[in-house]
């Protein structure tokens, strides 16, 4: 894992392909001396002013003062070398000198073997009144978040560390980093639905729009053009995280090998409700298509894998189709499924 630092540390990494982000997140390695950072999105840069390359490999105490409290530091440093979830608002200060109010979550993320790889933190910037107000109502929203995030990054994790060891280190980090964004952007969205007061749903279209021009900005080029058809659709949100981290999957392998060698070429991804009331979405491309020798999705790869576990976990099915030019794949998920983790 030090060699996993270093190269965060040394290589130019950039994040913000996806990092538009309002949640201000932050994630350490506690395996690591000093349990160093090694991943910050745009919305903790906008918060506290550093910049990506003056936190990553730096312990968060940098955000402490004069001013900042002992007792809650210490319940942060007792709780970090624990390796436990914890809650606390500490006074911290931006790089300009500033201080500001921060409602700090903290949750463990482990692996398939229960070991914790990583910490990461929630922040809740909390303005004049939150504190007396309403903190009663934000801690619970944190609370909720750091729930889900714990719950989905588990998932990714124990899927990346199955990965067989030739995997590269720069791989490793940029997959992870693109499924974390991919759950962020769902976590937007959950926002959005709980302020309409649809707490069990989440605008589909909206999701998969903002997902796949977020990938599409990443991984496209001039000359290859992406085309969205997606229904206006609600679905549960645990249905939700599934289909856009597949999705995600989908579309990046897309952009990534259908037009090597190749200037122009189109990648379509469409959204339709089943007539019996599930869903169906098809992420096709008029580039080189996958061989007929292969098998897809390649269950020797993490990508793979992790398409394969989340499609079972739906109870839904994947197709493979060749057509004249390029290949699509289907993916029907029923309505009702009973999800598995």
């Amino acid at each position: 894992m030090a060699d996993s630092l270093n190269f965060l540390l040394n290589e130019d990494i950039s994040f913000d392909s996806f990092g538009r982000t309002q949640l201000p997140l932050v994630v350490t390695n506690p395996n690591l001396e000093d349990n160093p950072i090694v991943y910050v999105n745009q919305a903790f840069t906008r918060q506290t002013g550093y910049a990506r390359s003056a936190v990553i490999g730096r312990n968060c105490r940098f955000l402490q003062g004069e001013g900042t409290e002992k007792a809650a530091v210490d319940l942060l440093r007792r709780s970090v070398e624990a390796k436990e979830a914890v809650t606390a608002d500490l006074l911290n200060y931006r790089a300009n000198g500033e201080p500001f109010m921060n409602r700090l979550v903290i949750a463990p993320i482990f692996d398939g073997s229960g070991q914790v790889q990583y910490l990461m933190g929630i922040q809740q910037e909390l303005r004049h009144g939150d504190r007396s107000d309403m903190a009663e109502q934000i801690n619970t929203q944190l609370m909720e978040v750091q729930d889900r995030v714990e719950t989905d990054m588990s998932m990714i994790i124990s899927m990346i560390r199955q990965q067989s060891n030739s995997t590269s280190v720069p791989a490793e980090y940029a997959a992870l980093t693109r499924r974390i964004e991919t759950l962020q952007l769902l976590y937007e969205e959950m926002k959005l639905s709980d302020m309409q007061s649809n707490r069990d749903s989440i605008h589909m279209g909206s999701y998969l729009s903002r997902l796949c021009c977020a990938i599409g900005h990443v991984y496209g080029r001039s000359g290859i053009r992406l085309n969205l058809q997606l229904d206006p659709l609600d679905i549960p949100i645990e249905t939700a995280s599934r289909v856009g981290l597949v999705v995600a999957e989908l579309l990046t392998n897309a952009f990534q090998h259908a037009f090597e060698r190749i200037d122009t070429g189109l990648v379509e991804v469409r959204m339709t409700q089943l007539s019996a009331g599930g869903l169906r979405v098809t992420v096709s491309d008029d580039g080189l298509g996958i061989p007929n020798y292969m098998t897809w999705p390649d269950t020797t790869t993490v990508g793979g894998r992790m398409v394969n576990g989340l499609i079972e976990g739906l109870e839904g099915t994947l197709q493979l189709g060749r057509g004249a030019a390029g290949s699509f794949i289907t993916i029907d998920v029923p309505a009702g499924a009973t999800l598995t983790r």
